[in-house]
Protein backbone atom coordinates (compact mmCIF):
# COMPACT_ATOMS: atom_id res chain seq x y z
CA UNK A 1 0.00 0.00 0.00
CA UNK A 2 2.62 2.37 -0.82
CA UNK A 3 2.42 6.04 -1.90
CA UNK A 4 -1.49 6.21 -1.39
CA UNK A 5 -0.84 9.44 0.32
CA UNK A 6 2.29 10.65 -1.58
CA UNK A 7 0.87 13.52 -3.94
CA UNK A 8 -2.23 15.99 -2.92
CA UNK A 9 -4.81 15.66 -5.93
CA UNK A 10 -5.50 18.43 -8.05
CA UNK A 11 -9.31 19.35 -9.14
CA UNK A 12 -9.74 16.84 -11.97
CA UNK A 13 -8.55 17.90 -15.57
CA UNK A 14 -11.26 19.67 -18.41
CA UNK A 15 -13.01 17.25 -20.24
CA UNK A 16 -14.57 16.58 -23.81
CA UNK A 17 -17.89 18.43 -24.00
CA UNK A 18 -19.48 15.01 -24.49
CA UNK A 19 -18.49 13.95 -21.34
CA UNK A 20 -20.48 16.16 -19.29
CA UNK A 21 -23.75 14.69 -19.93
CA UNK A 22 -23.21 11.47 -19.30
CA UNK A 23 -20.89 10.41 -16.80
CA UNK A 24 -19.83 7.03 -15.32
CA UNK A 25 -19.09 6.00 -11.77
CA UNK A 26 -15.38 4.98 -12.79
CA UNK A 27 -13.14 5.12 -16.05
CA UNK A 28 -10.79 1.95 -15.74
CA UNK A 29 -7.98 1.44 -18.46
CA UNK A 30 -6.32 -2.43 -18.26
CA UNK A 31 -2.41 -1.82 -19.46
CA UNK A 32 -1.65 -5.49 -20.32
CA UNK A 33 1.71 -7.06 -20.72
CA UNK A 34 1.95 -7.93 -24.69
CA UNK A 35 5.68 -7.62 -24.22
CA UNK A 36 7.77 -10.66 -25.49
CA UNK A 37 8.09 -12.67 -22.39
CA UNK A 38 4.78 -13.95 -23.52
CA UNK A 39 4.02 -16.82 -26.27
CA UNK A 40 1.23 -17.33 -28.37
CA UNK A 41 -0.68 -19.57 -25.96
CA UNK A 42 -0.07 -17.67 -23.12
CA UNK A 43 -1.05 -14.44 -25.00
CA UNK A 44 -4.17 -16.13 -25.33
CA UNK A 45 -4.78 -17.14 -22.08
CA UNK A 46 -4.52 -13.73 -21.00
CA UNK A 47 -7.03 -12.17 -23.37
CA UNK A 48 -9.75 -14.83 -22.17
CA UNK A 49 -9.08 -13.96 -18.74
CA UNK A 50 -9.77 -10.20 -19.52
CA UNK A 51 -12.66 -11.27 -21.51
CA UNK A 52 -13.91 -13.96 -18.55
CA UNK A 53 -13.91 -11.30 -16.16
CA UNK A 54 -15.30 -8.14 -17.61
CA UNK A 55 -18.42 -9.97 -18.39
CA UNK A 56 -18.69 -12.17 -14.71
CA UNK A 57 -22.07 -11.78 -13.36
CA UNK A 58 -19.76 -10.24 -10.23
CA UNK A 59 -18.27 -7.77 -11.89
CA UNK A 60 -21.85 -6.72 -12.81
CA UNK A 61 -23.16 -6.78 -9.77
CA UNK A 62 -20.88 -4.90 -8.79
CA UNK A 63 -21.23 -1.91 -11.62
CA UNK A 64 -24.60 -2.01 -11.14
CA UNK A 65 -23.85 -1.44 -7.17
CA UNK A 66 -22.71 1.84 -8.18
CA UNK A 67 -24.46 5.28 -8.21
CA UNK A 68 -24.71 5.54 -12.35
CA UNK A 69 -24.66 1.72 -12.41
CA UNK A 70 -22.09 2.50 -15.35
CA UNK A 71 -18.16 1.83 -16.06
CA UNK A 72 -16.05 3.35 -18.58
CA UNK A 73 -13.19 0.81 -20.00
CA UNK A 74 -10.35 0.34 -22.16
CA UNK A 75 -7.17 -1.82 -22.91
CA UNK A 76 -3.82 -0.76 -23.77
CA UNK A 77 -0.65 -3.12 -24.71
CA UNK A 78 2.58 -2.09 -23.45
CA UNK A 79 6.29 -3.84 -23.62
CA UNK A 80 7.95 -1.55 -26.29
CA UNK A 81 9.80 2.47 -24.59
CA UNK A 82 7.44 4.52 -25.55
CA UNK A 83 5.55 1.70 -27.63
CA UNK A 84 2.61 1.56 -25.66
CA UNK A 85 -0.68 1.07 -27.77
CA UNK A 86 -4.43 1.46 -27.12
CA UNK A 87 -6.03 -1.50 -28.61
CA UNK A 88 -9.19 -1.37 -27.01
CA UNK A 89 -10.65 2.45 -27.33
CA UNK A 90 -13.52 2.89 -24.35
CA UNK A 91 -16.58 0.65 -23.90
CA UNK A 92 -19.27 1.88 -21.65
CA UNK A 93 -20.30 -1.13 -19.41
CA UNK A 94 -23.40 -0.89 -17.82
CA UNK A 95 -25.37 -4.61 -18.30
CA UNK A 96 -24.76 -7.91 -19.85
CA UNK A 97 -24.74 -7.06 -23.18
CA UNK A 98 -21.99 -3.99 -23.09
CA UNK A 99 -20.50 -6.14 -20.74
CA UNK A 100 -20.31 -8.89 -23.77
CA UNK A 101 -19.79 -6.26 -26.30
CA UNK A 102 -16.45 -4.83 -24.51
CA UNK A 103 -15.29 -8.90 -23.80
CA UNK A 104 -15.41 -9.71 -27.35
CA UNK A 105 -13.48 -6.65 -28.48
CA UNK A 106 -10.83 -7.23 -25.59
CA UNK A 107 -10.16 -10.84 -26.89
CA UNK A 108 -10.34 -10.37 -30.58
CA UNK A 109 -8.34 -7.31 -30.60
CA UNK A 110 -5.45 -7.98 -32.69
CA UNK A 111 -2.21 -8.00 -30.57
CA UNK A 112 0.43 -5.09 -31.19
CA UNK A 113 4.22 -4.87 -31.53
CA UNK A 114 5.97 -5.08 -28.28
CA UNK A 115 9.04 -5.48 -27.14
CA UNK A 116 10.36 -5.30 -23.50
CA UNK A 117 9.42 -4.01 -20.86
CA UNK A 118 8.15 -0.32 -20.28
CA UNK A 119 5.82 0.19 -18.09
CA UNK A 120 6.58 3.91 -16.81
CA UNK A 121 5.80 4.65 -20.54
CA UNK A 122 2.23 2.42 -20.46
CA UNK A 123 1.07 4.72 -17.34
CA UNK A 124 1.82 8.17 -19.26
CA UNK A 125 -0.09 6.56 -21.91
CA UNK A 126 -3.15 4.90 -20.46
CA UNK A 127 -3.22 8.64 -18.19
CA UNK A 128 -3.46 10.64 -21.61
CA UNK A 129 -6.09 8.26 -22.60
CA UNK A 130 -8.43 8.84 -19.49
CA UNK A 131 -7.97 12.66 -20.31
CA UNK A 132 -9.36 11.85 -23.35
CA UNK A 133 -12.25 9.00 -22.16
CA UNK A 134 -15.92 10.61 -23.61
CA UNK A 135 -17.73 10.48 -20.36
CA UNK A 136 -16.38 12.28 -16.61
CA UNK A 137 -15.76 10.51 -13.61
CA UNK A 138 -14.72 11.09 -10.68
CA UNK A 139 -12.97 7.72 -9.90
CA UNK A 140 -10.39 6.88 -12.29
CA UNK A 141 -8.22 3.95 -12.42
CA UNK A 142 -4.94 2.67 -14.45
CA UNK A 143 -4.72 -1.66 -13.67
CA UNK A 144 -1.24 -2.43 -14.62
CA UNK A 145 -0.93 -5.85 -15.47
CA UNK A 146 2.34 -7.89 -15.99
CA UNK A 147 5.39 -11.02 -15.48
CA UNK A 148 8.29 -8.52 -14.69
CA UNK A 149 9.40 -5.19 -13.46
CA UNK A 150 9.82 -2.18 -15.32
CA UNK A 151 13.30 -1.89 -17.32
CA UNK A 152 13.74 0.35 -20.14
CA UNK A 153 10.54 2.98 -19.85
CA UNK A 154 11.80 6.90 -21.15
CA UNK A 155 10.08 7.46 -18.30
CA UNK A 156 10.96 5.19 -15.20
CA UNK A 157 7.80 3.99 -13.79
CA UNK A 158 7.99 5.26 -10.47
CA UNK A 159 8.55 8.87 -11.97
CA UNK A 160 5.60 8.00 -14.43
CA UNK A 161 3.20 6.83 -11.46
CA UNK A 162 4.10 10.02 -9.30
CA UNK A 163 3.05 12.16 -12.03
CA UNK A 164 -0.34 10.60 -12.61
CA UNK A 165 -0.77 10.68 -8.69
CA UNK A 166 -0.86 13.92 -8.64
CA UNK A 167 -3.81 14.32 -11.63
CA UNK A 168 -6.03 12.02 -9.30
CA UNK A 169 -5.34 8.82 -10.76
CA UNK A 170 -5.07 5.76 -8.91
CA UNK A 171 -2.35 2.79 -10.37
CA UNK A 172 -3.19 -0.55 -9.12
CA UNK A 173 -1.53 -3.46 -10.36
CA UNK A 174 -1.62 -7.11 -11.14
CA UNK A 175 1.62 -9.19 -10.64
CA UNK A 176 1.55 -12.79 -12.88
CA UNK A 177 4.42 -14.44 -11.00
CA UNK A 178 5.15 -17.20 -13.70
CA UNK A 179 9.01 -16.69 -13.52
CA UNK A 180 10.56 -18.50 -10.97
CA UNK A 181 12.96 -15.54 -10.06
CA UNK A 182 9.97 -13.09 -10.00
CA UNK A 183 7.52 -15.21 -7.77
CA UNK A 184 6.85 -15.42 -4.11
CA UNK A 185 5.98 -12.32 -4.41
CA UNK A 186 8.59 -10.62 -5.64
CA UNK A 187 7.34 -9.58 -8.09
CA UNK A 188 4.57 -8.29 -6.25
CA UNK A 189 6.93 -6.49 -4.07
CA UNK A 190 8.65 -4.92 -7.12
CA UNK A 191 5.26 -3.37 -8.36
CA UNK A 192 4.61 -2.40 -4.82
CA UNK A 193 7.46 -0.02 -5.02
CA UNK A 194 7.59 1.42 -7.92
CA UNK A 195 4.14 0.58 -9.82
CA UNK A 196 1.18 1.50 -7.47
CA UNK A 197 0.18 4.88 -6.14
CA UNK A 198 -2.87 6.70 -5.09
CA UNK A 199 -6.07 6.83 -2.88
CA UNK A 200 -6.39 2.87 -1.92
CA UNK A 201 -4.16 1.61 -4.32
CA UNK A 202 -3.02 -2.32 -4.32
CA UNK A 203 -1.29 -5.30 -5.55
CA UNK A 204 -2.46 -8.53 -6.50
CA UNK A 205 -1.15 -11.26 -7.47
CA UNK A 206 -1.88 -14.62 -9.91
CA UNK A 207 0.34 -18.12 -9.61
CA UNK A 208 0.31 -18.09 -12.96
CA UNK A 209 -1.73 -17.31 -16.30
CA UNK A 210 -4.20 -19.76 -15.76
CA UNK A 211 -5.04 -18.11 -12.57
CA UNK A 212 -5.11 -14.69 -14.01
CA UNK A 213 -8.96 -14.72 -14.79
CA UNK A 214 -9.70 -15.46 -11.07
CA UNK A 215 -7.54 -12.46 -10.02
CA UNK A 216 -8.20 -9.97 -12.26
CA UNK A 217 -12.08 -10.52 -11.59
CA UNK A 218 -11.53 -10.07 -7.95
CA UNK A 219 -9.37 -6.90 -8.97
CA UNK A 220 -11.99 -5.37 -11.21
CA UNK A 221 -14.68 -5.55 -8.45
CA UNK A 222 -12.90 -4.44 -6.02
CA UNK A 223 -11.72 -1.15 -7.99
CA UNK A 224 -15.36 -0.93 -9.16
CA UNK A 225 -16.94 -1.37 -5.96
CA UNK A 226 -14.78 0.69 -3.97
CA UNK A 227 -15.11 -1.50 -0.99
CA UNK A 228 -12.79 -2.38 1.73
CA UNK A 229 -11.78 -5.48 3.41
CA UNK A 230 -11.76 -8.86 2.26
CA UNK A 231 -11.01 -9.64 -1.67
CA UNK A 232 -13.82 -11.84 -3.32
CA UNK A 233 -12.61 -15.22 -4.27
Amino acid sequence: MRRRALLAAPALAALPAAAQGSPVDSLLVLAVDASGSIDADEFALQREGIAEAIAHPAVLAAIRSQPRGAIGIAMVEWGSPGGAATVVDWHRVSDAASAAMAATAMRDAPRSRQSYNAIGDAILHSAALIAAAPWAATERTIDVSGDGPDMRSRVPAPVARDRVVAQGITVNALAIEVASSWSGGVLAAAYERDVIGGTGAFVMRAEDRRDFARALRAKLIREVALAPGPLPA
